[in-house]
This record gives C-alpha cells, sequence and structure tokens, in this order.
C-alpha cells in the first residue's frame, strides 16, 4: 500500500479521475504531472493541458506541466518506425516521469496511461519498469482499467473535454481516416482553381 509521495504521469484529464481516487485510498501524496509531446496539433496539446489543471485545481491536486513541448523528439523517435510508436511514445513519456520523480525525492512513480483499456497495457508495464531501473526510481504498477467507464462518465457529466483520439498524429489519422475514407476521392474537382 501507499503512505508516500508518488508522481502520477498524466496523459489527460477524465483519465486521472479513477488512478487518483485509488490512489489516494491507498495513502499515497499524489503530485501530477503532464508531460506529453506525443499530443498533436498543439491546440489539442493545450486543450487537454488546461482541462487537466482545472480538474487538479478542483480536487485539491498538485500539478506540474512541464515547460517544453518536444513535438520534434517524439516525431524524431517515431519517423521511419511508425509500426512501433507506441514503444518509443510510451518510453519517451515514461522516461520523463521517471528522472522528475527520482529528482523530485519522490518514492515511486505511476501513470494514467494505466486506466485506459485502449492503450497497450503490457508494453506500457514493460517500458515502466525499464526506466524505472535504468532511471533508479521504482514504478507503481496498478491495473486501473476496471474504472475506465464510470470515470469516463463522471468526466462527461462533469463537461470535461474528452478526447477522441490518443493524442499523436497517427492515432488521429487512424480515428478519422478509417472512418470518412480517402478525401481526395470525395472532393468534387473545380475547374480552374489550381491553375
Amino acid at each position: 500500500m501507499g503512505g508516500g509521495r508518488l508522481l502520477l504521469h498524466i496523459c489527460c484529464g477524465p483519465c486521472t479521475i479513477h488512478p487518483l481516487e485509488v490512489l489516494r485510498a491507498e495513502g499515497w501524496e499524489v503530485h501530477g504531472y503532464f508531460y506529453n509531446p506525443n499530443v498533436h496539433p498543439y491546440t489539442e496539446y493545450r486543450r487537454r493541458a488546461e482541462t487537466l489543471a482545472a480538474y487538479a485545481a478542483g480536487v485539491g491536486l498538485p500539478l506540474t506541466v512541464a515547460p517544453d513541448y518536444p513535438v520534434e523528439e517524439f516525431l524524431r523517435q517515431v519517423v521511419f518506425r511508425e509500426g512501433e510508436r507506441c514503444r518509443f511514445c510510451y518510453g519517451l513519456r515514461l522516461r520523463r516521469a521517471a528522472r522528475v520523480a527520482r529528482e523530485g525525492k519522490f518514492d515511486a512513480f505511476t501513470t494514467t496511461l494505466l486506466v485506459s483499456p485502449y492503450q497497450k497495457h503490457d508494453l506500457i508495464r514493460e517500458m515502466a519498469l525499464r526506466v524505472a531501473s535504468e532511471e533508479g526510481v521504482e514504478f507503481l504498477y496498478r491495473d486501473f482499467r476496471p474504472g475506465f467507464r464510470e470515470a469516463q462518465a463522471r468526466a462527461r457529466a462533469l463537461g470535461m473535454y474528452r478526447q477522441p483520439y490518443c493524442g499523436c498524429l497517427y492515432s488521429e489519422k487512424e480515428r478519422y481516416y478509417k472512418t470518412t475514407g480517402n478525401f481526395a476521392n470525395r472532393v468534387v474537382p473545380v475547374t480552374g482553381w489550381l491553375s
């Protein structure tokens, strides 16, 4: 069980609801950390950060929003390796969280990524354990997925912004392109428009 200081890496406001309640019930002193350079475009990143900040203020959650937005670093890691992008994405975010936890003298860190049934749960756990070992800080594993649906309903009732895709450019394409098909085949040509 808890009782120490815990850094909670947070992907978004709605995904914070259930993990925060579980961790506080275990006795952890939770501090939130928002670092998600995978989220694209920047306006989406800001919207998620602002939604989280408003929620954190309402529930008394100390929150640090990373001062940088190194989307270039995320893209450099995944370009030409798009099929493995989640591995690089999780690694990038969890490594930063582990470093912040170590430098801030937290007893452990964990992540709200473990609440979503749409994330690659086993891969998150694998990457978190790896970076925890390399950074010299404990990773607290919890399967938060059982509380996902209820927390999403509560987020909806609270009027929280709930994003429609994971965050990266590739997940946005998968979310919308599969439902709309090839946009070019649906556009009616306009004579002389580009000439």
